[in-house]
């Protein structure tokens, strides 16, 4: 991949993902974003011994945020989506972990733009769980 631009990775992103409604949020665009450039992160932790097992905690918690985002897309609006969103936060603050613990091998740069992408990764997951839940409870009335 080598991408490390957000702009020049929405240009590589294949139609078919972006004809998905899914692709609209654009905290889902972010935390796959995050999810590619976890890639190439991790070729660099499985290089060192001491970052082969921080690689592998990434590698599943980056990719947990998009595909618990798609999973609860997927579902419907409802409960399921709500606690979707809920799995796929708690993976991006895990993200954030890792990342921090792999200061050690990966450079200070990749440290900062991960975590500063994760912060607003984490903010928006944030909005969209009050949003269902208040979506989710205005329906009961």
């Amino acid at each position: 991949m080598g991408v490390t631009n957000y702009g020049e990775w929405l240009e590589q992103v294949p139609d078919y993902m972006k004809q998905d409604g899914l692709w609209e949020m654009e905290v889902y665009r972010k935390a796959l974003f995050l999810s590619d450039l976890a890639w190439s992160d991790c070729e660099k932790l499985l290089a060192h011994p001491l970052g082969r097992p921080l690689a592998w905690q990434l590698i599943r918690s980056a990719g947990s945020i998009p595909a618990n985002m798609e999973e609860g897309f997927g579902r419907g609006f409802g409960k399921d989506y709500g606690r979707f969103l809920k799995i796929a936060l708690g993976s991006a603050r895990e993200s954030k972990g890792w990342y921090y613990r792999s200061r050690q091998i990966l450079q200070a740069e990749v440290i900062d733009h991960r975590s500063h992408l994760l912060v607003t990764v984490i903010a928006g997951l944030i909005t969209m769980s009050k949003q269902q839940y208040n979506h989710k409870n205005h329906n009961k009335t």
